[in-house]
């Protein structure tokens, strides 16, 4: 394993620093000394590590994929939830991240898409390739929820996951839209008709009355 050198270190620092403030104001409303005086890096040096901002761009969003990814895996490593209660425990941390988090917490796929898709070949790729990789991931839960019972349907996992991540990715758009958390309830409700399962097979304590 490499040792990180002072170099990878203050480009971690200015990825990971700017991410909260670009995911409020977007990719192109944010100036390069906005991102090295977040990271508190010297005005200047910004090109010292980075060719374009198109490049900072690409790092910015593997680096959100990679932490995302690892966020997944820890949500999905719980061997006393079946499927669907590993599912919807991914879709709460969704609803949470954009009704009740920080500003940091929130989706860079949601806020980027759009605008950097159309000027970068090269960031709309990596997005491409990590959102498939959630939905893979989401895929394989699924199947283990179709395996155990937990989850009803028996249209193919893959299938499944790919409507699921795009009503959420909808349902978040509307939630910025019209400032409420309404889009993300019926988009919990929904989910929970399209993947066939029920408050109880989720949530086995309120069967119980806990």
């Amino acid at each position: 394993m490499n040792t990180p050198t002072k170099h990878d270190i203050a480009k971690k620092k200015i990825v990971d620093s700017a991410r909260a403030l670009i995911a409020e104001r977007g990719f192109s409303a944010v100036g390069l000394s906005q991102i090295l005086e977040v990271a508190g890096i010297p005005k200047g040096s910004f090109y010292h590590y980075f060719a374009s901002k198109e490049a900072f761009g690409e790092e910015l969003l593997r680096s959100y994929m990679h932490d995302y990814l690892i966020n997944i895996h820890a949500l999905f490593a719980t061997p006393d939830k079946n499927g669907a209660q590993k599912l919807f425990s991914y879709l709460d941390f969704w609803r949470c991240s954009h009704i009740k988090g920080q500003v940091g917490d929130k989706c860079l796929i949601v806020k980027l898409a759009a605008e950097v898709s159309d000027i970068s070949e090269r960031m709309r790729r990596i997005m491409e390739t990590g959102t498939a990789s959630v939905i893979t991931h989401l895929s394989q839960v699924i199947k283990t929820g179709q395996e155990d019972g937990s989850v009803q349907s028996t249209l193919p996992a893959h299938k499944l996951a790919s409507s699921l991540y795009q009503l959420w990715l909808g349902a978040t758009l509307m939630t910025k839209i019209t400032h409420s958390s309404h889009p993300m309830d019926e988009a919990w409700q929904t989910s929970l008709t399209l993947l066939g399962c029920t408050t109880d097979q989720i949530n086995p304590a309120a069967q119980k009355g806990e």
